[in-house]
């Protein structure tokens, strides 16, 4: 299959899905039915050439797999009368996208915040059981029970009454720019989809805010890796391979989104996310500020993690710990920050053993690797 018709097909995916559980509000039929056009066009663009309309003819192939389904089921005369009177014919089928429908019925609030993900992360982001499994740091036999489980939460469910969109999409974007585990860093399909499901939601000052944080972080990427794939830290990094064009939208976003109304704190993050993208040196009393306004408006321990250090840039290593001696936040992030702060106030050995105990709670092959030899510096330089 050529790279062109892969790409089409991962994007037409969760568009033909969407158009079809609004058609017959059937997650699980849908979804395999969806599935079955996909690789019917696999088998057939590439030789037969790209249809026209494709996402109207993978409605089209996926209805009619529907209909076969639920004729193979003895489905009643009526029924299927019903759904063979639905059929468009394929070349008049809308070229609409219906993603973002997609998403709001994932985030329907009977569905717990976790399986909101997991089915977003899999309908949407087009990620295996197994990759959501490892995200979640679970076994793929449970994340394949909590997938189907949220399938059988939504069947009949409608469009109407959609979840906490904008957070299950922060979800998605931080996963794609950080992967929670694999050789590299980054999953740059998922954080870009976020970005493009992002840009379709209502505007509002916290929707524009989410844009613009997404933006902003996003303009980074190109450097933070290097040519070997090794993670290199935000201070390291060489500002001359962010992506000037996103900075600048982000930023006007983050100003249109600040004068637009109360604040929140996606627009919060996206302020210091601006600050960060500024030339010259960083304004770290204002970004701890920010932080201190962001604990107040949405506390937790990521937010804590995060002041921190800041507040160690302003007023050093040993004021960032002290904001983190209570602080209680499962996986890699606390012990490696503190690894760094004890780094900079010349505690080596207590360097090493975060550095070494954050290594071996990173499921990241790349963040496994930085921290290893920042670890191995330390004892060096003991």
């Amino acid at each position: 299959m050529t790279g062109r018709v892969e790409d089409l097909l991962r994007e037409c995916a969760p568009q033909v899905l969407g158009a079809l559980v609004r058609r017959h509000g059937q997650f699980d039929l849908c979804e395999d039915a969806v599935q079955e056009a996909l690789l019917a066009a696999a088998r057939q663009w590439p030789s037969e050439g790209v249809p026209d309309n494709p996402h109207g003819w993978l409605v089209a192939v996926g209805h009619r797999r529907v209909i076969d389904a639920v004729r193979s089921e003895r489905a009643s005369r009526a029924r299927e009368e019903r759904l063979a009177l639905l059929e468009p014919p394929p070349a008049q089928a809308p070229d609409t996208d219906d993603t973002l429908t997609l998403l709001g019925l994932c985030c329907h609030p009977a569905l717990s915040p976790p399986s909101r993900i997991a089915l977003t992360l899999r309908a949407v982001g087009g990620l295996t059981t197994a990759e959501i499994a490892g995200a979640f740091l679970v076994p793929e036999a449970t994340m394949a029970q909590r997938i189907s489980r949220a399938k059988k939460t939504l069947r009949g469910r409608e469009f109407d009454t959609p979840g906490d969109v904008s957070h299950v999409l922060y979800l998605m974007f931080n996963e794609g720019y950080t992967a929670s585990g694999g050789d590299e860093l980054a999953r740059v399909d998922l954080s870009t989809e976020a970005i493009r499901l992002t840009r379709m939601l209502p505007p509002t000052p916290e929707t524009t805010g989410l844009l613009a944080l997404m933006l902003l972080t996003d303009a980074r990427r190109p450097a933070r890796t290097d040519a070997a794939g090794d993670l290199v830290p935000l201070a390291e990094q060489d500002r001359a391979l962010w992506d000037a064009a996103k900075i600048a939208e982000g930023t006007a976003l983050v100003e249109r989104a600040i004068a637009a109304g109360p604040l929140g704190p996606y627009q919060l993050q996206a302020a210091i996310a601006a600050l960060h993208a500024e030339p010259g040196e960083t304004d770290w009393r204002q970004i701890v500020g920010l932080y201190e306004l962001l604990d107040r408006i949405a506390p937790s321990p990521v937010v804590t993690l995060n002041r921190a250090v800041a507040l160690a840039e302003l007023r050093g290593p040993d004021a960032g710990l002290d904001l983190l001696r209570d602080l209680d936040l499962p996986g890699h992030r606390l012990p490696a920050v503190r690894a760094h702060l004890h780094e900079r106030a010349g505690r080596r050995e207590q360097a090493e053993a975060d550095y070494r105990l954050a290594a071996g709670l990173t499921r990241s092959l790349p963040e496994r690797r930085y921290l290893e030899r920042r670890a191995k510096h330390t004892r060096e330089w003991r």
